[in-house]
Protein backbone atom coordinates (compact mmCIF):
# COMPACT_ATOMS: atom_id res chain seq x y z
CA UNK A 1 0.00 0.00 0.00
CA UNK A 2 1.17 3.24 -0.89
CA UNK A 3 1.84 6.32 1.62
CA UNK A 4 -1.10 8.26 -0.47
CA UNK A 5 -3.38 5.12 -0.31
CA UNK A 6 -2.75 4.81 3.91
CA UNK A 7 -3.12 8.15 4.59
CA UNK A 8 -6.53 8.82 2.67
CA UNK A 9 -7.44 5.42 4.69
CA UNK A 10 -6.19 6.56 7.70
CA UNK A 11 -8.32 9.99 7.67
CA UNK A 12 -11.08 10.77 9.85
CA UNK A 13 -14.77 11.75 7.72
CA UNK A 14 -17.63 13.84 8.77
CA UNK A 15 -17.74 15.19 12.03
CA UNK A 16 -14.46 13.32 13.24
CA UNK A 17 -12.59 15.94 11.52
CA UNK A 18 -13.88 18.67 13.69
CA UNK A 19 -12.62 16.55 17.06
CA UNK A 20 -9.08 15.88 15.31
CA UNK A 21 -8.90 19.64 14.99
CA UNK A 22 -6.19 21.14 17.01
CA UNK A 23 -7.94 22.75 19.58
CA UNK A 24 -5.43 25.05 21.53
CA UNK A 25 -4.39 26.23 19.12
CA UNK A 26 -7.38 27.73 17.36
CA UNK A 27 -8.20 28.88 21.53
CA UNK A 28 -4.53 30.18 20.93
CA UNK A 29 -5.20 32.46 17.74
CA UNK A 30 -9.16 33.49 19.29
CA UNK A 31 -7.00 34.73 22.29
CA UNK A 32 -4.34 36.79 20.41
CA UNK A 33 -7.26 38.36 17.90
CA UNK A 34 -9.41 39.61 21.57
CA UNK A 35 -6.13 41.35 22.45
CA UNK A 36 -6.32 42.91 19.07
CA UNK A 37 -9.86 44.19 19.50
CA UNK A 38 -9.08 45.23 22.97
CA UNK A 39 -6.52 46.97 22.02
CA UNK A 40 -8.67 48.99 18.90
CA UNK A 41 -11.39 49.80 21.18
CA UNK A 42 -8.76 51.61 23.81
CA UNK A 43 -7.30 53.41 20.29
CA UNK A 44 -10.76 54.57 19.39
CA UNK A 45 -11.18 56.15 22.84
CA UNK A 46 -13.45 53.52 23.93
CA UNK A 47 -15.85 52.79 20.75
CA UNK A 48 -16.17 49.78 18.41
CA UNK A 49 -15.92 51.79 15.94
CA UNK A 50 -13.95 52.30 13.46
CA UNK A 51 -11.41 49.87 14.10
CA UNK A 52 -12.50 47.17 16.62
CA UNK A 53 -16.28 45.66 15.16
CA UNK A 54 -15.37 45.41 11.49
CA UNK A 55 -12.13 43.37 12.61
CA UNK A 56 -14.17 41.44 14.83
CA UNK A 57 -16.33 40.62 11.91
CA UNK A 58 -13.07 39.93 9.45
CA UNK A 59 -12.20 37.66 12.20
CA UNK A 60 -15.35 35.46 12.43
CA UNK A 61 -15.02 35.02 8.61
CA UNK A 62 -11.22 34.45 9.27
CA UNK A 63 -12.40 31.82 11.43
CA UNK A 64 -14.72 30.41 8.96
CA UNK A 65 -12.31 30.21 6.40
CA UNK A 66 -9.76 28.45 8.84
CA UNK A 67 -12.59 25.76 9.21
CA UNK A 68 -13.10 25.41 5.37
CA UNK A 69 -9.60 25.20 4.43
CA UNK A 70 -8.81 23.04 7.56
CA UNK A 71 -11.53 19.92 6.27
CA UNK A 72 -10.21 19.94 3.52
CA UNK A 73 -7.32 17.37 2.89
CA UNK A 74 -3.84 18.30 2.65
CA UNK A 75 -2.98 16.60 -0.56
CA UNK A 76 -5.41 18.69 -1.78
CA UNK A 77 -3.71 21.58 -0.58
CA UNK A 78 -0.18 20.23 -2.12
CA UNK A 79 -1.87 19.80 -5.88
CA UNK A 80 -3.30 22.71 -5.97
CA UNK A 81 0.18 24.98 -4.75
CA UNK A 82 1.28 25.99 -8.52
CA UNK A 83 -2.10 27.43 -9.29
CA UNK A 84 -2.31 29.22 -6.19
CA UNK A 85 0.95 30.72 -6.61
CA UNK A 86 0.19 31.59 -10.30
CA UNK A 87 -2.83 33.29 -9.02
CA UNK A 88 -1.11 35.06 -6.48
CA UNK A 89 1.40 36.29 -9.26
CA UNK A 90 -1.27 36.99 -11.51
CA UNK A 91 -3.16 39.47 -8.67
CA UNK A 92 0.00 41.23 -8.30
CA UNK A 93 0.00 41.66 -12.05
CA UNK A 94 -3.42 43.23 -11.82
CA UNK A 95 -2.29 45.45 -8.64
CA UNK A 96 0.52 47.30 -10.94
CA UNK A 97 -2.15 47.69 -13.78
CA UNK A 98 -5.25 48.19 -11.83
CA UNK A 99 -4.06 48.29 -8.50
CA UNK A 100 -5.37 51.33 -5.79
CA UNK A 101 -2.80 53.72 -4.44
CA UNK A 102 -2.58 54.26 -0.73
CA UNK A 103 -0.26 56.30 1.10
CA UNK A 104 2.30 56.89 -2.02
CA UNK A 105 1.69 52.98 -2.98
CA UNK A 106 0.37 51.02 -5.34
CA UNK A 107 -0.57 47.58 -3.42
CA UNK A 108 -4.21 46.99 -2.98
CA UNK A 109 -7.19 45.47 -4.97
CA UNK A 110 -10.59 47.53 -4.12
CA UNK A 111 -13.16 44.42 -3.50
CA UNK A 112 -15.85 46.93 -2.52
CA UNK A 113 -16.44 45.60 1.06
CA UNK A 114 -12.30 45.64 1.67
CA UNK A 115 -9.52 45.96 0.09
CA UNK A 116 -7.09 42.41 -0.65
CA UNK A 117 -3.29 43.06 -0.69
CA UNK A 118 -2.08 40.11 -2.92
CA UNK A 119 0.90 40.55 -1.59
CA UNK A 120 -0.57 39.03 1.74
CA UNK A 121 -1.55 36.11 0.34
CA UNK A 122 1.97 35.46 -1.94
CA UNK A 123 3.31 34.93 1.70
CA UNK A 124 1.09 31.76 1.89
CA UNK A 125 1.38 30.91 -1.97
CA UNK A 126 5.24 30.78 -2.27
CA UNK A 127 5.49 28.60 1.01
CA UNK A 128 2.75 26.15 -0.83
CA UNK A 129 4.91 25.83 -3.73
CA UNK A 130 8.02 25.37 -2.25
CA UNK A 131 6.38 22.94 0.22
CA UNK A 132 5.35 21.08 -2.68
CA UNK A 133 8.50 21.52 -4.76
CA UNK A 134 10.84 19.75 -2.11
CA UNK A 135 8.12 17.22 -1.54
CA UNK A 136 8.54 16.24 -4.94
CA UNK A 137 12.85 16.64 -5.20
CA UNK A 138 14.39 13.68 -4.38
CA UNK A 139 16.46 14.35 -1.21
CA UNK A 140 19.95 14.36 -2.37
CA UNK A 141 19.25 16.46 -5.33
CA UNK A 142 18.20 19.45 -2.84
CA UNK A 143 21.53 21.40 -2.75
CA UNK A 144 22.27 20.38 -6.24
CA UNK A 145 23.25 23.65 -8.24
CA UNK A 146 20.25 23.25 -11.01
CA UNK A 147 17.33 22.25 -8.01
CA UNK A 148 18.80 25.51 -6.62
CA UNK A 149 18.50 28.10 -8.74
CA UNK A 150 14.71 27.28 -9.68
CA UNK A 151 13.27 28.00 -5.83
CA UNK A 152 15.47 31.34 -6.11
CA UNK A 153 13.52 32.04 -9.15
CA UNK A 154 10.13 31.35 -7.40
CA UNK A 155 11.20 33.57 -4.63
CA UNK A 156 13.05 36.87 -6.53
CA UNK A 157 9.71 37.29 -9.06
CA UNK A 158 7.39 38.08 -6.74
CA UNK A 159 9.66 39.58 -4.58
CA UNK A 160 10.90 42.32 -7.27
CA UNK A 161 7.15 42.55 -8.42
CA UNK A 162 6.10 43.88 -4.53
CA UNK A 163 9.09 45.77 -4.10
CA UNK A 164 7.70 47.95 -7.55
CA UNK A 165 4.88 48.62 -5.16
CA UNK A 166 6.53 49.89 -3.12
CA UNK A 167 7.11 47.79 -0.11
CA UNK A 168 10.12 47.06 1.05
CA UNK A 169 8.71 45.10 4.14
CA UNK A 170 6.80 42.73 2.40
CA UNK A 171 9.51 41.63 0.03
CA UNK A 172 12.35 41.57 2.21
CA UNK A 173 9.26 39.31 4.63
CA UNK A 174 8.95 36.93 1.12
CA UNK A 175 13.37 36.61 0.26
CA UNK A 176 13.18 35.43 4.58
CA UNK A 177 10.36 33.20 4.19
CA UNK A 178 11.44 31.56 1.23
CA UNK A 179 15.02 31.65 2.35
CA UNK A 180 14.29 30.34 5.13
CA UNK A 181 12.32 27.18 3.85
CA UNK A 182 15.04 26.52 1.84
CA UNK A 183 17.00 26.10 4.49
CA UNK A 184 14.69 23.47 6.41
CA UNK A 185 14.38 21.72 3.20
CA UNK A 186 18.03 20.72 3.59
CA UNK A 187 19.93 23.27 0.98
CA UNK A 188 23.56 23.13 1.80
CA UNK A 189 24.55 25.87 4.14
CA UNK A 190 27.30 27.41 1.79
CA UNK A 191 24.70 28.79 -0.09
CA UNK A 192 23.31 30.59 2.69
CA UNK A 193 27.12 32.12 2.88
CA UNK A 194 26.95 32.97 -0.54
CA UNK A 195 24.10 35.18 -0.28
CA UNK A 196 25.12 36.71 3.11
CA UNK A 197 28.47 38.09 1.39
CA UNK A 198 26.45 39.03 -1.83
CA UNK A 199 23.76 40.91 0.65
CA UNK A 200 26.71 42.51 2.35
CA UNK A 201 27.40 43.80 -1.29
CA UNK A 202 24.27 45.30 -1.89
CA UNK A 203 23.90 46.90 0.98
CA UNK A 204 27.02 48.77 0.38
CA UNK A 205 25.53 49.68 -3.21
CA UNK A 206 22.68 50.35 -2.15
CA UNK A 207 24.47 53.23 0.16
CA UNK A 208 26.73 54.34 -2.71
CA UNK A 209 23.49 54.87 -5.33
CA UNK A 210 21.90 57.35 -3.13
CA UNK A 211 21.63 60.73 -4.84
CA UNK A 212 22.85 59.13 -8.21
CA UNK A 213 20.56 58.36 -11.08
CA UNK A 214 20.88 54.73 -10.72
CA UNK A 215 19.20 54.71 -7.13
CA UNK A 216 18.00 51.54 -5.64
CA UNK A 217 15.91 52.55 -3.06
CA UNK A 218 13.04 55.67 -3.20
CA UNK A 219 13.91 58.62 -1.00
CA UNK A 220 11.57 58.11 2.07
CA UNK A 221 12.92 54.46 2.67
CA UNK A 222 16.54 55.87 2.90
CA UNK A 223 14.78 58.54 5.16
CA UNK A 224 13.38 55.31 6.99
CA UNK A 225 17.31 54.07 7.51
CA UNK A 226 18.49 56.98 8.42
CA UNK A 227 15.65 57.23 10.92
CA UNK A 228 16.68 53.98 12.51
CA UNK A 229 21.05 54.79 12.55
CA UNK A 230 19.50 58.10 14.12
CA UNK A 231 15.90 59.34 15.22
CA UNK A 232 16.93 62.28 16.97
CA UNK A 233 18.28 63.26 13.26
CA UNK A 234 14.81 64.64 12.27
CA UNK A 235 12.54 64.18 15.13
CA UNK A 236 9.63 65.79 14.11
CA UNK A 237 10.12 64.51 10.70
CA UNK A 238 11.09 60.90 9.24
CA UNK A 239 12.16 60.15 13.19
CA UNK A 240 9.08 61.24 14.93
CA UNK A 241 6.91 58.12 14.55
CA UNK A 242 10.06 56.16 16.38
CA UNK A 243 10.53 58.76 18.81
CA UNK A 244 7.17 58.59 20.13
CA UNK A 245 7.22 54.73 19.98
CA UNK A 246 10.13 55.06 22.19
CA UNK A 247 8.64 57.41 24.87
CA UNK A 248 5.07 54.80 24.41
CA UNK A 249 7.53 51.86 25.76
CA UNK A 250 9.22 53.44 27.99
CA UNK A 251 6.11 55.43 29.69
CA UNK A 252 4.54 51.99 30.09
CA UNK A 253 6.84 50.42 33.00
CA UNK A 254 6.56 47.03 34.61
CA UNK A 255 2.66 47.24 35.10
CA UNK A 256 1.76 49.84 32.78
CA UNK A 257 -0.40 53.11 32.89
CA UNK A 258 -4.08 51.33 33.09
CA UNK A 259 -6.76 50.35 30.04
CA UNK A 260 -6.94 53.24 28.11
CA UNK A 261 -5.12 55.05 30.03
CA UNK A 262 -2.35 55.88 27.61
CA UNK A 263 -1.36 59.31 27.15
CA UNK A 264 0.53 58.81 24.03
CA UNK A 265 -2.14 56.75 21.81
CA UNK A 266 -5.13 58.77 23.57
CA UNK A 267 -3.64 62.18 22.78
CA UNK A 268 -2.84 61.23 18.78
CA UNK A 269 1.17 61.71 19.65
CA UNK A 270 1.66 57.87 18.72
CA UNK A 271 1.03 57.54 14.48
CA UNK A 272 -0.35 54.48 12.98
CA UNK A 273 -1.64 53.31 16.55
CA UNK A 274 -4.16 51.03 15.62
CA UNK A 275 -1.73 49.31 12.77
CA UNK A 276 2.24 49.13 12.38
CA UNK A 277 2.54 51.01 15.94
CA UNK A 278 -0.48 48.99 17.92
CA UNK A 279 2.16 47.22 20.26
CA UNK A 280 3.74 50.27 21.65
CA UNK A 281 0.06 50.96 22.79
CA UNK A 282 -0.49 47.51 24.63
CA UNK A 283 2.55 47.89 25.76
CA UNK A 284 2.05 51.35 27.40
CA UNK A 285 -1.23 50.64 28.98
CA UNK A 286 -0.30 47.17 30.27
CA UNK A 287 3.40 47.89 30.72
CA UNK A 288 5.88 44.80 30.40
CA UNK A 289 3.42 42.24 31.63
CA UNK A 290 1.48 42.75 28.82
CA UNK A 291 4.16 42.69 26.05
CA UNK A 292 5.74 39.42 27.11
CA UNK A 293 1.72 37.97 27.45
CA UNK A 294 1.11 38.35 23.69
CA UNK A 295 4.64 37.68 23.22
CA UNK A 296 3.58 34.15 25.40
CA UNK A 297 0.76 33.63 23.08
CA UNK A 298 2.64 34.32 19.71
CA UNK A 299 5.22 31.13 21.00
CA UNK A 300 2.78 29.09 22.14
CA UNK A 301 1.43 29.53 18.35
CA UNK A 302 4.56 28.67 17.20
CA UNK A 303 5.49 26.07 19.65
CA UNK A 304 1.79 23.61 18.49
CA UNK A 305 2.70 24.36 14.65
CA UNK A 306 6.24 22.80 15.40
CA UNK A 307 4.39 19.95 17.50
CA UNK A 308 2.14 19.46 13.52
CA UNK A 309 5.24 19.40 11.87
CA UNK A 310 7.00 17.37 13.48
CA UNK A 311 4.24 14.85 14.12
CA UNK A 312 3.58 14.71 10.12
CA UNK A 313 4.19 11.94 7.75
CA UNK A 314 4.89 13.51 4.76
CA UNK A 315 7.47 16.49 3.44
CA UNK A 316 5.17 18.65 1.70
CA UNK A 317 2.97 18.80 5.48
CA UNK A 318 6.16 19.54 7.71
CA UNK A 319 7.22 22.01 5.18
CA UNK A 320 4.22 23.63 4.48
CA UNK A 321 3.81 24.20 8.59
CA UNK A 322 7.18 25.06 9.21
CA UNK A 323 7.08 27.69 6.13
CA UNK A 324 3.77 29.77 7.61
CA UNK A 325 4.73 29.11 11.52
CA UNK A 326 8.46 31.00 10.04
CA UNK A 327 5.72 33.48 7.99
CA UNK A 328 4.18 34.22 11.41
CA UNK A 329 7.38 34.49 13.19
CA UNK A 330 9.04 36.62 10.88
CA UNK A 331 5.68 38.99 10.87
CA UNK A 332 5.70 40.01 14.54
CA UNK A 333 9.70 39.57 15.03
CA UNK A 334 9.79 42.38 12.11
CA UNK A 335 7.05 44.74 13.79
CA UNK A 336 8.16 44.71 17.23
CA UNK A 337 11.73 45.32 16.38
CA UNK A 338 10.90 48.45 14.27
CA UNK A 339 8.64 49.85 17.14
CA UNK A 340 11.44 49.39 19.62
CA UNK A 341 14.18 51.11 17.09
CA UNK A 342 16.14 47.52 16.54
CA UNK A 343 15.11 47.53 12.61
CA UNK A 344 13.90 50.42 10.18
CA UNK A 345 10.51 51.24 10.11
CA UNK A 346 9.15 49.54 6.79
CA UNK A 347 5.50 49.29 7.55
CA UNK A 348 4.71 45.44 8.59
CA UNK A 349 1.71 44.99 10.82
CA UNK A 350 1.21 43.16 14.18
CA UNK A 351 -0.46 39.27 12.99
CA UNK A 352 -3.89 38.99 14.80
CA UNK A 353 -3.46 42.72 16.36
CA UNK A 354 -3.15 45.48 14.04
CA UNK A 355 -6.43 46.48 11.77
CA UNK A 356 -6.66 44.87 8.64
CA UNK A 357 -8.34 42.80 6.68
CA UNK A 358 -6.96 41.16 3.68
CA UNK A 359 -3.21 40.36 6.08
CA UNK A 360 -6.41 38.61 9.15
CA UNK A 361 -7.86 36.52 5.91
CA UNK A 362 -4.82 35.46 4.77
CA UNK A 363 -3.24 34.65 8.11
CA UNK A 364 -6.40 32.26 9.40
CA UNK A 365 -6.19 30.92 5.66
CA UNK A 366 -3.13 29.77 5.96
CA UNK A 367 -3.73 28.45 9.68
CA UNK A 368 -6.36 26.62 8.17
CA UNK A 369 -3.54 24.56 6.57
CA UNK A 370 -1.56 24.00 9.35
CA UNK A 371 -4.91 22.28 10.69
CA UNK A 372 -5.29 20.25 7.87
CA UNK A 373 -1.99 19.07 7.87
CA UNK A 374 -2.69 18.04 11.83
CA UNK A 375 -6.30 16.68 11.08
CA UNK A 376 -5.37 14.38 7.81
CA UNK A 377 -1.99 13.17 9.04
CA UNK A 378 -1.84 9.25 9.11
CA UNK A 379 -3.11 7.81 12.41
Amino acid sequence: MSYLEYAVKSTPSGFRKFLFMNWPLTLLLISTASAGFLMLYSVAGGSWTPWAEPQMERFGLGLAVMFIVALVPIWFWRNMSVVAYLGSIALLVFVELFGTVGMGAQRWIDLGFMRLQPSEVMKVTLVMLLASYYDWLPSHKTSRPIWVIIPVILILIPTFMVLRQPDLGTSILLLAAGGGLMFLAGVHWAYFAAVIAAGVGLIATVFNSRGTEWQLLKDYQFRRIDTFLDPSTDPLGAGYHITQSKIALGSGGWNGRGFMQGTQSRLNFLPEKHTDFIFTTLAEEFGFVGGITLLTLYGLILIFCMVTALSTKDRFSSLVTLGIALNFFLFFAVNMSMVMGLAPVVGVPLPMVSYGGSAMLVLMAAFGIVQSAHIHRPR
